[in-house]
C-alpha cells in the first residue's frame, strides 16, 4: 500500500463529485439559462451564463451570474470537505464550473471598478488552481 503524503503540510485537494447531466446538456447546445433552471446548483451553468453576458457587454448581469455560480460552488466545496482554503484542481473536470465562476466574478468585478473584489477573486483563483488561473487568463 502506498501512502501519499502532502509534504507541504496543506490541506488535500478538493475534488467535487461529478454531475454529468448539466455538463452534457451544455455540451449538446442546451441554453445555459435552461440548464441553470433545471440544475440551479450547477456552477458550470452559471459560469457559462456569466461568460455569455460578459461577451455581449452586460457586465453587471455577468457579475450576478458569476456570483451565483461562485456561491453554489462554495456550497459544494464545503459539502465535500473543503475548509476554506487548499487546492481545487482544474485538472478534475467537476471543479471547473466553480473555477470558471470565480474567474468570471473577478473579471466582472474589474470591469465595474470593484478593485478589491477583483484582487481577492484573482488571488483566490491562483491559490485554488494555478492551472485554472493560467488557462482562463
Amino acid at each position: 500500500m502506498t501512502i501519499h503524503e502532502n509534504l507541504l503540510g496543506g490541506p488535500p485537494p478538493t475534488h467535487l463529485p461529478d454531475d454529468p447531466q448539466p455538463r452534457e446538456l451544455l455540451a449538446n447546445g442546451t441554453p445555459p439559462a435552461d440548464v441553470a433552471a433545471k440544475y440551479p446548483t450547477s456552477s458550470l451553468a452559471w459560469a457559462q451564463l456569466a461568460d455569455e453576458a460578459y461577451e455581449r457587454g452586460s457586465v453587471v448581469e455577468s457579475y450576478a451570474y458569476a456570483r451565483t455560480g461562485y456561491h453554489r460552488g462554495l456550497d459544494a466545496l464545503r459539502r465535500n470537505g473543503w475548509k476554506g482554503h487548499g487546492p481545487v484542481p482544474w485538472e478534475h473536470e467537476p471543479n471547473r464550473g466553480f473555477l470558471r465562476a470565480l474567474h468570471g466574478l473577478a473579471r466582472a468585478a474589474q470591469a465595474i471598478g470593484e478593485q478589491e473584489e477583483y484582487e481577492r477573486c484573482s488571488q483566490f483563483l491562483k491559490d485554488s488552481s494555478p492551472t485554472a488561473a493560467q488557462t482562463l487568463g
